[in-house]
């Protein structure tokens, strides 16, 4: 099973094969959908399903800031796995309390082949898994925030809807654009194996987070103000850029706390009730830089920079 095209090595061995040295993302494989409905196929029942995630990935993120925003820490047990990945991909640590709360395995690959058995794909996170059936219900973080931003509504979650109907083509767009070039850009970026292909990556990057900091001069978040799935879809790179993309992947035309806009913005994000609870930088410092021998060989991981997300923000002003 350490064959299995995952993590870095899964990375590493695509980048190999690219011809013109782009990193290019591979669809999630698992799409089933958790429901209101209580005759659904995956109805949404408390204490029913589990979240296998790492604190160090940004897509794994998105689901327990959902998680955490809608009260679902009781209805969804969670797993945490090492912070950092080698050959065999994501690792559980016992010796650092890091378990599969459910199975007992000690690698993330051997869930996916507890769900089915023949699975040679990729193993990610983050994992939403149903105990019931013993089956993964989604690896697409993008569909399972979807999932627990209303499913759980009748059940006691907590009030709030992250993607009004509404505002859903504007969210919609953002998040497009936010993707291809932001979330995944820092990756396009980061592995790029040519001057060429990182060049265009960084410059569309850059692009994108000037856009940004202009779209956030006169509004709080970026549906106006309205706080929606957009802004907590761009937040986990937003707060891993200064420690890890500017350096670890060469994202380094400027830093986040150089844009006055992005950066309030990203304090308010963090500072919003449960959110930095699920921010945990150990994890995320050493998991980028000693997870990746073709970025980093050494491993070291940099003691800076310093960066305090708990300070004074101005993004209130435009909620009075």
């Amino acid at each position: 099973m350490g064959q299995l095209v995952n993590g870095v090595w899964q990375t590493e061995a695509l980048l190999a094969k690219n011809k013109n040295g782009k990193f290019n993302r591979q669809d999630s494989v698992f799409r089933q959908w958790l429901s209101a409905d209580p005759d659904a196929e995956f109805p949404a029942e408390p204490g029913r399903y589990h979240l296998y995630v790492s604190y160090a990935c940004p897509w794994a993120h998105r689901t327990l800031i959902f998680r955490a925003l809608k009260g679902l820490e009781d209805m969804i047990s969670v797993s945490v796995v090492h912070w950092h990945m080698g050959d065999d991909g994501w690792r559980f640590s016992p010796d650092e309390g890091l378990v599969d709360d459910l199975g007992g395995h000690a690698l993330l690959h051997q869930v996916y082949s507890a769900a089915k058995s023949d699975y040679t794909g990729r193993v990610t996170v983050p994992v939403l898994w149903d105990k019931k059936t013993s089956r993964i219900v989604s690896n697409e973080s993008s569909d399972i925030i979807r999932m627990l931003n209303t499913a759980f509504d009748r059940v006691g979650a907590k009030a709030g809807d992250y993607y009004p109907e509404h505002l859903r083509s504007e969210i919609d767009a953002v998040n497009e654009r936010v993707y291809h070039d932001v979330n995944n850009g820092v990756y396009k970026s980061g592995f790029a194996t040519s001057q060429e292909a990182y060049e265009e990556a960084v410059t569309t990057l850059f692009d994108a987070l000037d856009w940004l900091e202009h779209r956030l001069i006169k509004q709080a978040y970026l549906i106006g103000n309205t706080l929606t799935e957009a802004d907590w879809r761009l937040f986990p790179t937003l707060l891993r850029f200064d420690a890890v993309y500017h350096g670890h992947f060469k994202c380094n035309r400027k830093m986040i706390h150089e844009y006055p806009n992005l950066w309030n913005y990203t304090k308010a994000l963090y500072q919003h009730p449960g959110v930095k609870q699920t921010v945990h930088f150990d994890h995320i410092k050493k998991h980028y830089y000693q997870s990746h021998p073709s970025v980093n060989p050494s491993g070291v991981v940099p003691v800076g920079p310093d960066l305090d997300f708990d300070g004074a923000h101005d993004r209130d002003r435009f909620l009075r």
